[in-house]
């Protein structure tokens, strides 16, 4: 809000008394807070889906892999929750993945290891992002911080 000016420059400027200035301030700092809770979140979340767009890539490029070399192998699936089925399988050209929002789609394996490269690229582009997001906010944070103790402490003299 201001950064060399007088904390009496800054009540005169903008027409306000102390209390004013404070509401203002601790209003912004909310705010801020708030964004901050949620830019947050995003970062977990993202950070969550990494790991698993990585292990399907994993998964997908075995079965693509047993697929090529022809060999039968025995797997488990999950059926429901806590239930389990065995099958044998031999060769496959196409896996199924989970798109969101219910949705499961059928792909070769060089259509889904693109999408699954592109995914896994698109969310590290997205976890920069939010990261140079709460890097700026927390510096906002601060600066809000700074000018509170500012005000208040001109108050106190």
């Amino acid at each position: 809000m201001f950064s060399q000016e007088s904390v009496d420059d800054f009540l005169s400027k903008n027409g306000l008394n102390h209390d004013q200035a404070l509401n203002r301030l601790q209003d912004l700092y909310s705010k801020y807070k708030f964004i901050e809770t949620r830019l947050s979140q995003s970062k977990a979340n993202l950070k969550g889906k990494m790991p698993e767009i990585r292990k399907t890539l994993e998964a997908m490029q075995f079965l693509r892999e047993k697929s090529e070399s022809g060999e039968p192998y025995s797997t488990h699936f999950e059926l429901a929750a806590n239930v389990l089925a065995k099958a044998d399988v031999e060769k496959i050209d196409t896996v199924c993945l989970w798109l969101g929002a219910n949705v499961m789609m059928e792909f070769t394996f060089n259509e889904a290891e693109e999408l699954l490269k592109k995914n896994l690229e698109s969310a590290g582009h997205s976890l920069e992002r939010v990261q140079q997001q709460v890097d700026f906010l927390r510096d906002q944070i601060t600066t809000t911080e700074v000018n509170v103790a500012r005000v208040y402490n001109h108050e106190v003299r």
